[in-house]
């Protein structure tokens, strides 16, 4: 068969149906399933594969706690996995039970292929056993009687079994990953992977007594046994295709090899067993092993014993399926692990989606409609590109890039940034001061057009990662179907002829400390003109739109007067050092929970470092790249350890602070007048 396969072939791990579904498995998903939209959306042919590994010692052992059949338990557990992913909006085209023929008579097939090339032998074994990671380990391995991977307790065990000779392809396997390195990501999985490889790689146990272990796969050459489980979950991502096609080969030669993510737990196994057992098949490797890693709470691992697991259903039914796929991928890096937290959930919710994002749809749709109550805005005429094109034509072509390249955060922090920029527009260019001049009803159709076709490719690229409010915003512009459609037919900038925009219930409905939904009524109050103003004349300022980004808070009453703000001269003032710079790197500050570490470039040699209790607010990674405002001659003060060399400007707004950037390029280090 072909090395190259013009499908794009993805997978996520088959999810071992032992216990319900986790955070952890709602995160692969989603982000398998954006990568696949986003292949899609460039117009390839893609194939999303995920679904259940229902055999093995503890899903035996979880039937026979409940009393029921293993065959009856999976059964039951398997529609949580099917709803979640019903829930999460997954659109994988096929879901493999590892309990489904196609699969059983695939795995039996490749264990007599091996057995006929003398690649499975019989042999007696006595060794440590883990039982949750159903795994074997030699002396060597275990220390202190604890598993090497999960560090919980191992037993003795001695037993014949049938061995599968890894060990004979662990030369082939490292000269393939120093010749494709770009094969296992990220970089540091690599360095694990080859660090493992150093090691002589023992033959693997692939089976299991069906008097140990009844619940599997009998091997077809030794039915007194079953195939471990591994073996079994592994061959999945070539079963599912054989059994595809009008023969197995051209089924599997359509849509292999493939792309893998999984978690940073089963690196081993997917980075060594797995490749080296396709070649024993004579088949290719995979094209890309991505593993990702753990969401933790407090930097430590979730886990049923701390108490701090976090039920993915429960977030999807209390924020809604988008907000969560935002957050799981917008929150950390992907391929780090990411600290949840629920305040940080909400603090993205109402900053990003609601705030940056719902509240420019209002407020230029509801501009729209009332300057142009009949609608038809229509695409300017002329040459040359205008700001808003300019601007999307440097920075859109680089989401898709990122998320091509895993890179889910950076996709979404410059989707944001442009989201910013239009948000900046508005202010800017005040369509609202223009409706008071009709000669500059031309000027005023350009700049809402413009904000419109913003909005428009602003949904296009969001498709993959939050569909349902894609869909939204091309409702409310009056441009359905669209995010169906292509990018090569919809990503670029005047696609739309004319817009008759439809306005809508808001995106997202901002959040209260505790998630709950604030009422309409509490969430406009921060934002009403000052009791105290008089009523402008028609045609005024009121018609302004609130700004998202410095709404205007009630004056207090008439009996709690004002605290008295001290004066300074001009010529205090002129002592401060005002400057911009570029955030060049940003990390947590340990133990701290409100400290950001910056490195900010001020166009001096060598870069700030810049403390900054700003982490409520902001992700570390999202800073990287942003231009701020500086103190520069703030005199250094220890934070936690940590020196710092400068201040930060922002506005304090009502989930947190909004950092101060100008609304222009501009090179680091330039002066603030």
């Amino acid at each position: 068969m072909s090395d190259r396969s013009p499908w794009f072939y993805l997978t996520t791990p088959i999810y071992y149906v032992n216990d319900i579904p986790h955070i952890g498995h709602a995160y692969t998903t989603v982000a398998a399933d954006v990568l696949a939209r986003t292949h899609r959306l460039l117009g390839e042919p893609v194939f999303f594969l995920t679904g259940t590994d229902e055999h093995g010692q503890k899903v035996w052992q979880s039937a026979e706690r409940h009393g029921l059949p293993p065959q009856v338990y999976v059964d039951r557990i398997l529609p949580r996995f099917r709803e979640l992913w019903e829930k999460l909006v997954i659109s994988n085209d096929d879901f493999v039970r590892t309990t489904q023929p196609r699969h059983v008579e695939g795995v039996r097939e490749a264990l007599s292929l091996l057995l006929e090339k003398g690649d499975i032998y019989e042999g007696a074994y006595e060794g440590w056993y883990c039982l949750p990671d159903e795994r074997f380990w030699t002396d060597k391995d275990v220390e202190e009687g604890l598993c090497p991977e999960c560090r919980r307790p191992v037993e003795r065990i001695s037993e014949t079994n049938y061995f599968f000779r890894m060990g004979r392809y662990q030369d082939w396997l490292v000269s393939h990953y120093e010749a494709h390195p770009e094969a296992v990501r990220p970089e540091s999985r690599y360095n694990e992977v080859m660090g493992f490889l150093r090691k002589p790689l023992g033959d693997l146990c692939i089976s299991r007594p069906k008097s140990r272990v009844p619940w599997g796969i009998p091997l077809p050459f030794a039915p007194d046994y079953v195939t471990y489980v591994w073996f079994d979950a592994l061959l999945n991502y070539i079963t599912v295709p054989r059994s595809l096609g009008p023969t197995p080969e051209e089924g599997l030669s359509r849509l292999w090899p493939g792309t893998h993510i999984v978690g940073k737990d089963i690196l081993t196994t997917h980075a060594v067993y797995w490749p080296i057992l396709l070649r024993a098949l004579e088949l290719p490797p995979p094209r890309l092993i991505f593993a990702h890693g753990w969401w933790t709470v407090d930097g430590q691992k979730m886990s049923k014993s701390r108490g701090n697991v976090v039920d993915p259903v429960g977030l999807v039914e209390t924020f809604g399926p988008d907000a969560t796929r935002y957050f799981l991928l917008r929150e950390g890096q992907f391929g780090q692990d990411v600290d949840f937290s629920r305040e940080a959930l909400i603090n993205r919710i109402n900053r990003d989606l609601a705030n940056d994002l719902g509240n420019l749809l209002s407020r230029v749709a509801a501009m729209a409609v009332k300057f142009f109550p009949e609608g038809g805005i229509p695409r300017p005429a002329g040459e040359g590109m205008r700001e808003v094109e300019t601007f999307a034509a440097r920075l859109l072509p680089e989401v898709v890039s990122r998320t091509v390249a895993l890179e889910f955060h950076r996709a979404l922090a410059t989707l944001w940034e442009f989201v910013g920029f239009l948000n900046r527009t508005v202010d800017a260019r005040a369509p609202w001061v223009l409706a008071r001049d009709p000669s500059r009803s031309q000027e005023l159709a350009e700049v809402l057009y413009d904000l419109l076709e913003g909005l428009r490719l602003v949904a296009v690229h969001l498709t993959p990662y939050l569909p349902g409010t894609a869909d939204r915003i091309f409702e409310i512009l009056d441009c359905p179907g669209t995010g169906t459609a292509s990018l090569t037919a919809h990503g670029t900038f005047g696609a739309v002829a004319s817009y008759t925009p439809r306005p809508g219930a808001p995106l997202f409905p901002r959040r209260d400390a505790s998630g709950a939904v604030l009422s309409e009524e509490t969430d406009r109050a921060p934002r009403k003109a000052p009791k105290e103003s008089p009523a402008p004349s028609a045609g005024q300022e009121a018609e302004r739109p609130p700004s998202p980004s410095a709404p205007v808070r009630d004056s207090p009453a008439p009996e709690a007067a004002a605290p008295a703000v001290p004066q300074i001269t001009y010529e205090d003032f002129s002592k401060l050092r005002l400057a911009t710079g570029i955030i060049r790197e940003a990390v947590a500050v340990p133990k701290s929970k409100k400290l950001l570490k910056l490195a900010v470039d001020i166009g001096e040699p060598a870069h700030r470092t810049v403390v900054a209790g700003i982490a409520g607010s902001y992700a570390p990674e999202s800073l990287v790249g942003k231009t701020v405002v500086v103190v520069t001659n703030l005199a250094p003060a220890t934070l936690m350890g940590v020196t710092s060399q400068g201040m930060l400007l922002a506005a304090t707004v009502p989930d947190g602070v909004s950092l101060l950037t100008p609304d222009r390029e501009a090179p680091p280090g330039a002066g603030i007048r």
